[in-house]
């Protein structure tokens, strides 16, 4: 089936989030129609019935951005959503995303994750948009067998909490959903540790829960939130002790999902796709600190650690098969991850709770 004549029309669920807003900008850049749900459970409320962030990219655009303020959990109102755009393809971002939350409140993880994509896909298949981009993680391949990380890596495997289950739960539901229905085309992205934010500096990650890796963490340092860092080191099989991992720009990482959106409307293709997006670049917890402090100008505080049990001392990915498939490759350098992300610290301290 040809998917250039259809609707230009996107739908972004979670897309008020760090990630989602982000990719809105270069969806808008390529000249689509964005429409986004959000339950606004990790966004900070605007004026009116837009989250800060949504108006931020409508600021940075020019454009209008379509908002509802529903959960994916609401059949009812998700479908009318649907009853409401024709949309080519829809990038599912919504879920809950804190690893170790996840373990204390497996259920709501379970209910919210799982159960919310099910509603998702339910209602697309009832409206036939059978187009989808998935948000996955690289958590789904656990500690790596072999580095770097290919998509044939195994997945599942000593998963060690609910939100990395999830994951993978969906992934395989996306999977029996495209066996069953060969209509269906999914791409599955698994990504490693985004970061960083917008150039303008207007527009960056504003969690109201725990940050999800060390580049948050370093940068609450250098504005004075946290007084120092805890660095797991001095035994790891790495460069300088301490553990590497794969860092992705935001913006990188946003327009990776253009990419497979403009793959899905040129292409034939069906079924289910994983693809790695990151720089298959690992960088030391050291390397990473270092840098921020380079850029920010600010000591970085911190101290030097044993690591706990099962800690990965490395984890990188080989990410040629995204340059291969979707004609994308994450072009921006762990510098100007730290330099987007002070930018956006020095605008907003306290994120979006920032009076400007």
């Amino acid at each position: 089936m040809d998917n250039t004549s259809k609707s230009k029309f996107v739908l972004l669920t979670g897309g008020a989030g760090y990630i989602g807003s982000h990719t809105i900008i270069p969806l808008i850049e390529s000249g689509y129609e964005v429409v986004v749900i959000d339950n606004l459970f990790n966004a900070c409320k605007g004026e009116g019935e837009k989250p800060v962030s949504i108006l931020q990219v409508e600021k940075l655009t020019g454009k209008q951005v379509t908002f509802y303020a529903i959960d994916l959990l609401d059949y009812i109102l998700l479908s009318e959503v649907f009853d409401k755009h024709e949309f080519c393809c829809v990038i599912h971002f919504a879920g809950l995303k804190y690893s170790n939350e996840s373990c204390n409140i497996p259920l709501n993880y379970y209910k919210v994750n799982v159960c919310g994509s099910i509603n998702l896909f339910q209602v697309m298949m009832e409206h036939n948009v059978k187009r989808l981009v998935f948000s996955s993680s690289s958590t789904v391949y656990s500690e790596p067998h072999f580095l770097p990380i290919t998509e044939l890596h195994p997945v599942g495997q000593s998963l060690v909490n609910v939100y990395d289950k999830s994951k993978y739960y969906i992934e395989g539901i996306i999977q029996d959903l495209c066996n069953s229905d060969k209509e269906w085309f999914v791409i599955i992205l698994r990504y490693f540790n985004s970061v960083g934010a917008h150039s303008s500096g207007t527009l960056g990650e504003d969690p109201n829960g725990t940050p999800s890796n060390l580049m948050p963490y370093v940068a609450q340092v250098a504005v004075g939130k946290i007084q120092s860092l805890n660095v797991f080191g001095k035994h790891c099989s790495t460069i300088d002790g301490t553990g590497v991992r794969d860092y992705i720009h935001i913006m990188d990482l946003a327009e990776g999902h253009v990419s497979a959106l403009e793959k899905m409307q040129k292409s034939n293709d069906s079924g289910a796709i994983a693809i790695n997006l990151s720089t298959g670049n690992g960088y030391s917890v050291l390397q990473v600190i270092n840098m921020f402090s380079q850029v920010s100008k600010q000591e970085i505080k911190y101290e030097i650690v044993d690591c706990p049990n099962g800690y990965c001392d490395s984890s990188y990915c080989d990410a040629s098969f995204a340059k291969e498939y979707l004609g994308w490759e994450a072009k921006r350098t762990l510098k100007e991850m730290c330099e987007d992300t002070w930018r956006w610290l020095s605008l907003y301290p306290q994120g979006f709770s920032t009076t400007t």
